[in-house]
């Protein structure tokens, strides 16, 4: 292995921010495109709420995503809406290598059901 200053291992740092809960599940729903709050939540599916916006200040915190506000919005609350950076569109290969893992090793398990959308790992999409 490749020896860093310092005792910085970046696949460790790596490991300990994507095994967070619901994290890649987020890179996955935003990999399809941007989504609002409420439409993330449903693609994510099963994450509370206070859950959900802790780990997408994270990701922000991080550069993975990027948050901004729809403006066309008028005369309603605008609403934030969330994408993926150059760094979380390069996080592609690591949900794809999870996809092809999974279907070689993992056999189809009825009780590990998984959202309707989860037919393959989705294709980037440019922002």
């Amino acid at each position: 292995m490749t020896q860093h200053p310092e005792g910085f291992c970046p696949v460790y740092r790596a490991i300990g921010v994507l095994q967070e809960k619901w994290v890649l599940h987020i890179v996955r729903a935003l990999l399809d495109g941007n989504k609002g709050f409420n439409e993330l939540a449903r693609a994510v599916g099963g994450c509370n709420s206070a859950t959900l916006t802790q780990r997408l200040e994270q990701l922000e915190t991080l550069g993975v995503i990027r948050k901004s506000t729809d403006a066309e919005m008028a005369g309603k609350l605008a609403r934030s809406i969330y994408s993926l950076t150059h760094s979380g569109q390069e996080l592609q290969s690591v949900i794809t290598a999870i996809d092809t893992w999974g279907r070689a090793h993992l056999g189809s398990d009825p009780k590990l059901e998984a959202p309707a959308e989860c037919v393959e790992a989705p294709a980037v999409v440019a922002s």
